[in-house]
């Protein structure tokens, strides 16, 4: 299964949808980070949404990133797409096991009142940052867009991702008409090809603008996990055994380093 994303636009109606796969992106962190089932499936639905909003980034070493906050079980959720199409992020909590094997997690359970923050970012600068209650809410209050986003997953009750997929409708400012943004809630079943849901929107005049490859990657490595070492007060860093495990909480990876 290849991961990516595509860019539509319809020219007539003035319509753009763009579309994300990132099934094996979640599964990889899903299993990095030893996942259950509930934790995968907001994870899936995370890096999906990450990945579309990753269509935004313009400079080369920018990233956009994701930060959920909520009052719920599940903690919140830290995700982020480069320019490059690289993914990585985490769930607060891996295992909730009053809700794993329970069948599909019940959001207002699982979740409840969520904050949620976007960042958009290069080394050492801050292009954009936006909070709301949902990334439709960003759209509409931080950057005043016609735009809807819907995400679907599916995961096993071993925490194997068999979906996780996204779309973004976004209607030009000069688009006439019924806001076409406001059919993705109803929306059902992603796992089809663009073209499939773009009939469905009733843009079958749209062309395809733009395909990116999405991937897993981190930027953690041994030699970082040593740096960090590295720079800890020397108090600190003698209280520390001759070898030390350091694991990335971005994708769940673990280094030994030596003191």
């Amino acid at each position: 299964m290849i991961d990516r994303r595509e860019e539509w636009y319809d020219a007539e109606r003035k319509v753009a949808v763009t579309f994300a796969d990132v099934t094996s992106a979640a599964q990889t962190l899903a299993h990095g980070h030893l996942c259950g089932p509930t934790s995968a499936f907001y994870l899936a639905k995370a890096l999906a949404a990450v990945a579309l909003l990753g269509a935004e980034t313009a400079e080369e070493d920018e990233t956009v990133a994701i930060q959920m906050k909520c009052k719920g079980p599940l903690g919140g959720f830290n995700v982020e797409c480069t320019a490059a199409g690289t993914l990585r992020g985490y769930t607060e909590k891996k295992t909730l096991d009053e809700f794993d094997g329970a069948g599909k997690p019940d959001d207002r359970k699982v979740i409840g009142e969520r904050r949620i923050q976007v960042t958009r970012s290069v080394p050492g600068r801050m292009i954009s940052q936006g909070v709301a209650a949902s990334l439709d809410g960003y759209f509409a209050g931080s950057l005043q867009r016609r735009a809807c986003i819907g995400v679907e997953a599916a995961v096993s009750d071993e925490a194997e991702v068999l979906e996780a997929r996204g779309i973004l409708v976004e209607d030009m400012p000069d688009a006439e008409g019924e806001p076409v943004c406001c059919r993705v809630a109803g929306l059902k079943n992603l796992a089809v090809s663009p073209r499939n849901l773009l009939n469905r929107l009733s843009l079958g005049k749209a062309e395809l603008r733009r395909t990116t490859p999405l991937r897993f990657a981190c930027r953690c490595s041994p030699e970082r996990a040593a740096a960090m070492l590295a720079a800890l007060p020397d108090d600190e860093r003698r209280s520390l055994p001759p070898a030390v495990d350091v694991t990335c909480h971005m994708c769940g990876r673990t280094f030994g380093v030596k003191v």
